[in-house]
Parts: C-alpha cells; structure tokens; sequence
C-alpha cells in the first residue's frame, strides 16, 4: 500500500519513511480484496517544552470502499507511537472485513 507520509515539526528522514512504509506493507495482507481508495500518514513533535521529553503524534487516515478509518495516538517515543497506529487500523480492518462477511 503507497501512502503519502507527511510531517510536521521534525524532519522526515529516509529510516523513518522506509519503517513506516514496512509497516503499512504488513497490513497489505488484511486489505486483499479491499480497495484502498487513500491513505495519509502523518508524524509530528507536538511540543518541545515538555519537562519530561519530546511527544512524538502519529495518524493514519484510511479511505476503505465504504469506510473511513482514522487513527492517532501519541507516545514518548516516535516508532512506539507508529506501531500503536499500525496495531489500531490492524485491529479497525479487522472489524471492517468482518462486518462486511
């Protein structure tokens, strides 16, 4: 699945598109038979005057025929926060083929 990556208050390096483009090519598996209409990731440093360290956000926005899926959470750690994104729309396109079934 190609999905237009953005971010917002840090800069997009080649390891971080390249980890997020494998982790959305895991869930090509569940969306076989799905038609993936559009998918929008997007990173970004919320702040930077947290005491305790930066908060790294991460959200997808996933267009399924018939079906808008968005997800965003925020951790500590920039690559916890995608995989917590990637685990959810897992989860969510789980839901969505069994409903469809």
């Amino acid at each position: 699945m190609r999905a237009q990556i953005k971010a917002t208050g840090l800069k997009l390096t080649p390891a971080i598109t390249d980890y997020i483009q494998a982790k959305l090519d895991m869930l090509d598996k569940y969306l076989v038979n799905q038609t993936v209409t559009n998918c929008d990731f997007e990173i970004a440093l919320t702040t930077k005057h947290h005491q305790k360290g930066d908060i790294f956000q991460a959200e997808i926005n996933l267009v399924l025929a018939g079906e808008h899926i968005f997800i965003q959470k925020t951790e500590a750690d920039l690559y916890k926060a995608i995989d917590k994104v990637k685990d959810h729309v897992l989860e969510s396109i789980k839901k969505y083929k069994d409903k469809r079934s």
